[in-house]
């Protein structure tokens, strides 16, 4: 069965090419979405992946960028489609995984985001290196400098009258503008 799906990004781009595309190769069932953003939710994705869930079924899209929004998102569905035995129809760029040349692509495609992948690890291991050289460390600065951390730690330890705590962490933390939890992890540390 041939289950066709299109994707339109933005309200201006309208999604009847893409139907008449799918409807003229041969789709039974079109799905279209309306997303935009690399985070959008996909609804019609995810019924066109349910409706093409048998081996020799076919799903077909008239690009490949209307089915995923970056490469490693087109490899894991090509990944998942093809545990399924479901083969991926490109119309445009004349892909077809059912043929040894379109899973030679997506071979190809895979190898290039697993380099890509490595080059970005290695240059953040590279960054994060040079920066610790020069004395830096990662993370949010503190919220509370060491003169405060003192403060609050005598604000915390100062007994009443009655030999009660003088002041809650509650009251110690808005004294500071901080949370609660940034109070007790200062007083954690020696």
């Amino acid at each position: 069965m041939r289950i066709g799906y299109g994707r339109v990004s933005t309200r201006d781009q309208h999604p009847e090419a893409q139907h008449d595309a799918l409807a003229a190769a041969g789709c039974e069932q079109v799905f279209l979405d309306t997303a935009s953003g690399t985070l959008a939710r996909r609804p019609e994705l995810d019924k066109a992946l349910l409706s093409a869930n048998r081996a020799g079924d076919q799903l077909v899209v008239t690009k490949l960028d209307r089915l995923g929004r970056s490469l490693e998102n087109l490899i894991d569905l090509s990944k998942t489609l093809q545990e399924r035995g479901v083969d991926l129809v490109v119309l445009d760029q004349g892909i077809d995984t059912s043929s040894p040349a379109g899973r030679m692509f997506f071979q190809i495609l895979g190898s290039i985001a697993e380099f890509e992948h490595a080059l970005m690890s290695e240059r953040t291991r590279d960054g994060l290196a040079a920066a610790r050289a020069r004395g830096r460390t990662g993370g949010q600065k503190p919220k509370l400098g060491p003169r405060q951390v003192k403060l609050a730690r005598d604000m915390y330890e100062e007994k009443d009258a009655d030999g009660k705590r003088a002041h809650t962490v509650e009251h110690i933390a808005q004294e500071f503008g901080v949370t609660r939890p940034t109070i007790y992890r200062h007083l954690a540390k020696p």
